[in-house]
């Protein structure tokens, strides 16, 4: 039995897992861990991002992928903001900041040679749409 859809590949599968984790991070961080109130905080709403667009990385969609590498950075920020308080916020938050590192990288080796691709194959229609043009005349 597999547990992702035969399309996705090892880039996607690593965005996808890695961002589950950062999510259970977050909420295990905020609710019982080192909230910051007693009793947890609504600080645990700051998942909600992310989790909206879980399903679109299942399903290995370029636009979620798109949409968290430009997300994520707020929660590599809020890591290292939190990097330097007391207790047990600098090992959480190097957590946050590894996984979110980790969930941005994957997402650039990923969509990088589909940026590619799709810049090429608009080269070659305007090459094509510029010689018919010619053609024409």
């Amino acid at each position: 039995m597999r547990i992702f859809p035969n399309h996705l590949n090892s880039y996607q599968a690593l965005t996808f897992i890695s961002t589950v984790l950062l999510c259970v991070l977050c909420v295990a961080w905020e609710w019982f861990l080192e909230p910051l109130r007693p009793n947890g905080s609504w600080m645990i709403l700051k998942i909600l991002p992310l989790a909206w667009f879980l399903p679109g990385l299942y399903q290995g969609k370029n636009y979620s992928m798109q949409a968290v590498s430009m997300i994520i950075l707020l929660y590599f920020f809020e890591g290292l903001t939190r990097l330097f308080e007391s207790g047990l916020n600098p090992l959480l938050a190097s957590l946050e900041i590894i996984l979110s590192c980790l969930i941005f990288f994957a997402i650039l080796k990923h969509l990088g040679p589909i940026k590619k691709a799709a810049v090429a194959l608009k080269k070659q229609v305007e090459a094509e749409q510029g010689s018919k043009k010619k053609d024409s005349y």
